[in-house]
C-alpha cells in the first residue's frame, strides 16, 4: 500500500481503494453507486448458456442511490436491532437483522467468516465453589472436574495467513458439563467494535481485504477499516486495545481471555447476580514489539499455534484461572455509572475485583486438526442451569447468528453430532433426519406430547436440573430500532485505557496507530480519525500526527476524565517461567560441561533450551544441536544465552544465506549470530554470557552493563537469566519517548 501524493507533479501512485478521493466528514446526500476504477473490468454479459445479452457490464452491479433489503424494500436504519423499547430484548421479527446476519453467516464457503485460522486443546476445567453462592451451575461446585476443549483464533485472516498478526484474538471455551454444553465464546480484548449485532457484517466488511483485489490478508491497516472507524466512533474503545500490545500476544498462553457481554447466574434459590467473565493467564500477560512481530509472519507465520502445542508437548501446560465480575441484578442494569449491556464498556477491576472461581489446564493437543479443531462448533446460546444472558443487543444477535452460520459451514443441522462438538450428558432432543445425521433414533414419536413412544421424553421440572429462563421484568415499551443515551460515549474509556498504560505501553500504541493510518491511502481518512485521537489524549493525537506528517485536530469534544485502572497495564508484574524458550549459542570451543550445566538447570525451571550451533547434529557426544546459524532467528527465544566463540560458520556467505550479508558486524563472528543477538537486544530480551560468550557480546557491540545483560560463571547466568524471564522482558533497557 502506498502513501498517496498530494502534489500534482508527483507521478501516480497506485493503490487507491476507490475511483474518487473520500470526502473529510461523512457523505449525507443521496447518490447511485461509483463507478468501477479506470483498471477494472468486469465478465462478458452473457446467459448461462453462452449467449450475449448485450447488457453492459455494470448491470449486475449494485443499483439505486438508497440502502435497501434484498427484496429491495428501502431502510431507514441498519446501525440498531429492533428492540422491544432501547434496553429490551432484540425482537424476532426483525427480518432486516435476519437477513442480513444470515447472508453474512454464510458468505465464506468453506472456511469461518470470521475466527478462520485458530488452533486448539484439549484440557480440564477444576472448579474452587467460590461461584456456588451465585449460580446453581453444576460444573462450578468445589471440586468438580469437567473437560474443556479451546480453540484460540485470529479475526481477521483467512485460514492460510499469519499468527502474528495485529487483530483481536478469539478466546473460546466448551465446557463438556454433566448438564449438557456450556461455550464461554469470548476474544483476548474485553470490549467490542460495535454495541449492535447488526453493525457485525459491516466491520467485518470494513476489516477484511478489500473485495476488489483481496488485499491486504489479515491487517487492519488499510483504508476501509479505518474509513469505518473513524466514522462509526463506537468503534474507538476496542480500536485502542488493538493499537496497544494486546493486538500482538506473545503467545496465546500469555493471553487474557474475556466474555465481552454482561451475563445473568442464578443461584439455587432463584436470586439473579450479573457478571463478567475474565481468563488470567498463570503466565501474566505477555506481548511481542511490532518489528518483531513482522519478523515472524515471515520466519515462522505458524508461531502460535506451534508455541501451544510445544508446549503441550513439553509438558509446561497452559493454566488459566477462570474469574468473574460480580454486580448487583438492579432494574438499571448500571454499575457506578456504567452501562453493564453496553459491549464496548468495561468496569475497571479497581471498581469491581475481579473473583477467581476455578483454573483451567490445557494438557493434550488435537489428534487430527480438521476434525477437532476445524469442526468445532461453539455458540454464546449453549447454556447451562444457572448462567442465562442479558439484553446485550451484540449479544442478542449472537444468539442468532452463531448456530445459523455452522448451517453452511458444518453442512446442516445435526453439528452436535460431529464428535468434538457432542455433549457428555444424555441427549433426547426429538430434532430428526438433516444432513450428516449419525444418531439412529428409535421410536416412532418425535414429538410432544406423545402416547407412542411412551411419553418420553418427559419435561423436567425446575428440581430436576431444567434451564430456567430467568423472568426477567421487560417495562412496557414501542417497538424501536434506537439505544438508550448511555450507549452515546464513544471516548471516556478510550482516554482511559491508554492513560492506564506505562509510558513504554503507550510509545507502541502511538507507534501503531502512525503505521496504520500511514499505510492508509486516503489523507482524508487519516485526518479524520485524528480528530477522533484528539478527542481521546493530545499527546496521542499530536506524535501520530506527526508521524503522518500532518497537524492534529483540535478536540472535538468534551470528555470526561476517568482514573486510571493500573490492572489495564500488561507490564509491572512477575510471572512462572515455565515454557519460556532460550536459546544458548555454542561450538565446539565452547566448555561442553557448561554448556550441559545451563541446558539442564534451564529444563528445570520447565523451560525449553534449544542449542544453537554453527551445523546441525551434535557437539560432542551428548549435546544434540536443534537450530542452527541458518535456521535460527531471535523472534524464537525469550532470552539468549552464549556459550561460543561465534566465529563463522562454513555456510557465512551472502551467496548462501542473505542472513550473511548484514553489514557493521564484527569480523571475527559470524553475522548471524551478531543478527541475533542486535535483535535479542533491541526486542529487549534478555541475553546471558559466560567464557568466549563475552566477548562475542563485545564484539556484537551488546555493552555488558545494559539492563538485561548477565555475564559470569554458567550458573550464575542460567540463575540470572531466568529471573528476568520472570518479567517477560527488560523495558528499563531504553528511555521511552
Amino acid at each position: 500500500m502506498f502513501s498517496k501524493n498530494t502534489s500534482e507533479t508527483d507521478p501516480p501512485v497506485p493503490g487507491a481503494p476507490a475511483p474518487q478521493a473520500p470526502e473529510l466528514a461523512e457523505p449525507t446526500q443521496p447518490r447511485e453507486p461509483l463507478p468501477p476504477k479506470p483498471d477494472q473490468d468486469g465478465p462478458e454479459t452473457v446467459s448461462a448458456t453462452g449467449v450475449a445479452t448485450g447488457a453492459p457490464k455494470a448491470s449486475t452491479a449494485q443499483s439505486g442511490q438508497f440502502l435497501t433489503t434484498a427484496q429491495g424494500a428501502r431502510l431507514r436504519d441498519t446501525d440498531h436491532s429492533l428492540k422491544a423499547g432501547p434496553r429490551g430484548p432484540v425482537l424476532l421479527q426483525d427480518h432486516h437483522l435476519r437477513e442480513k446476519i444470515t447472508h453474512f453467516d454464510h458468505e465464506r464457503i468453506p472456511e469461518r467468516v470470521v475466527h478462520a485460522r485458530g488452533a486448539a486443546a484439549h484440557g480440564v476445567f477444576t472448579a474452587n465453589g467460590a461461584a456456588e453462592g451465585v449460580t446453581q451451575a453444576g460444573f462450578l461446585a468445589k471440586g468438580v472436574e469437567t473437560p474443556v476443549f479451546v480453540r484460540f483464533s485470529t479475526v481477521l485472516g483467512s485460514r492460510g495467513s499469519a499468527d502474528t498478526v495485529r487483530d483481536t484474538r478469539g478466546f473460546s471455551t466448551k465446557f463438556y458439563t454433566a448438564e449438557g454444553n456450556y461455550d464461554l465464546v469470548g476474544n483476548n480484548i474485553p470490549v467490542f467494535f460495535i454495541q449492535d449485532a447488526i453493525k457485525f457484517p459491516d466491520v467485518i466488511h470494513a476489516g477484511k481485504p478489500h473485495p476488489d483485489r483481496e488485499i491486504p490478508q489479515a491487517q487492519s491497516a488499510h483504508d476501509t477499516f479505518w474509513d469505518f472507524v473513524s466514522l462509526h466512533t463506537e468503534a474507538q474503545h476496542h480500536t485502542m486495545w488493538n493499537m496497544s500490545d494486546r493486538g500482538i500476544p506473545r503467545s496465546y498462553r500469555t493471553m487474557e481471555g474475556f466474555g465481552v457481554h454482561t451475563f445473568r447466574l442464578v443461584n439455587a434459590k432463584g436470586e439473579t447476580t450479573l457478571v463478567k467473565f475474565h481468563w488470567k493467564p498463570r503466565q501474566g500477560v505477555h506481548s511481542l514489539v511490532w518489528e518483531e512481530a513482522q519478523i515472524i509472519n515471515g520466519m515462522d507465520p505458524d508461531f502460535h499455534r506451534r508455541d501451544l502445542a510445544d508446549a503441550i508437548e513439553a509438558g509446561a501446560f497452559p493454566q488459566w484461572d477462570l474469574g468473574i465480575q460480580v454486580f448487583p441484578d438492579t432494574e438499571d442494569e448500571m454499575f457506578e455509572g456504567i452501562d453493564l449491556l453496553d459491549p464496548t464498556k468495561l468496569v475497571p477491576e479497581e471498581l469491581a475485583p475481579v473473583q477467581v472461581i476455578g483454573t483451567m489446564t490445557l494438557n493434550a493437543n488435537v489428534t487430527n486438526y480438521f476434525a477437532e479443531t476445524e469442526q468445532v462448533a461453539f455458540h454464546p446460546g449453549h447454556l447451562v442451569p444457572g448462567i442465562d444472558v442479558t439484553n446485550d443487543p451484540l449479544l442478542q444477535g449472537r444468539l442468532f447468528s452463531y448456530i445459523d452460520t455452522q448451517l453452511t459451514r458444518l453442512g446442516g443441522p445435526n453439528f452436535s453430532q460431529i464428535p468434538i462438538n457432542r455433549p457428555h450428558a444424555p441427549v433426547n432432543d426429538m430434532l430428526r433426519d438433516g444432513f450428516h445425521q449419525s444418531a439412529d433414533h428409535s421410536g416412532v414419536a418425535p414429538y410432544q406430547p406423545n402416547s407412542l413412544d411412551g411419553g418420553c421424553p418427559f419435561m423436567a421440572g425446575a428440581d430436576m436440573g431444567a434451564f430456567i429462563d430467568v423472568p426477567v421484568e421487560v417495562p412496557a415499551a414501542r417497538k424501536v430500532r434506537e439505544n438508550p443515551a448511555t450507549f452515546d460515549d464513544h471516548y471516556s474509556q478510550a482516554r482511559m485505557f491508554f492513560r492506564s498504560l506505562t509510558p513504554v505501553e503507550q510509545d507502541h500504541v502511538v507507534q501503531a496507530y502512525t503505521f496504520e493510518l500511514g499505510k492508509c491511502y486516503e489523507e482524508n481518512i487519516r485526518l479524520r480519525q485524528l480528530q477522533s485521537l484528539a478527542n481521546i489524549d493530545k499527546r496521542l493525537a499530536d506524535d501520530v500526527a506527526a508521524g503522518l506528517g500532518l497537524t492534529a485536530p483540535a478536540p472535538a469534544l468534551d470528555v470526561a476524565d476517568t482514573a486510571p485502572s493500573p490492572a489495564l497495564s500488561q507490564l509491572g508484574g512477575s510471572w512462572p517461567v515455565a515454557g519460556r524458550v532460550v536459546g544458548v549459542v555454542a561450538d565446539e570451543a565452547s566448555d561442553l560441561a557448561s554448556v550441559s550445566e545451563v541446558l539442564a538447570a534451564v529444563h528445570a525451571e520447565g523451560m525449553v533450551p534449544l542449542v544453537i550451533a554453527p551445523h546441525g547434529g551434535k557437539l560432542g557426544a551428548e549435546i544434540t544441536i536443534q537450530r542452527t546459524y541458518l535456521t535460527a532467528r531471535s523472534t524464537e527465544f525469550d532470552a539468549v544465552i552464549v556459550a561460543a566463540s561465534g566465529a563463522a560458520a562454513p555456510d557465512a556467505a551472502d551467496s548462501l544465506d542473505a542472513k550473511a550479508g548484514n553489514p557493521g558486524g564484527h569480523p571475527s563472528l559470524d553475522p548471524r549470530v551478531t543478527l541475533l543477538l542486535a535483535e535479542a537486544f533491541r526486542h529487549a530480551k534478555a541475553i546471558g554470557a559466560w567464557g568466549d560468550g563475552g566477548s562475542v557480546l563485545a564484539a556484537a557491540g551488546i555493552p555488558v552493563e545494559t539492563p538485561g545483560v548477565v555475564v559470569g560463571g554458567a550458573a550464575e547466568v542460567a540463575s540470572g537469566v531466568t529471573a528476568l524471564l520472570a518479567n517477560h522482558r527488560v523495558w528499563e533497557r531504553f528511555p521511552t519517548a
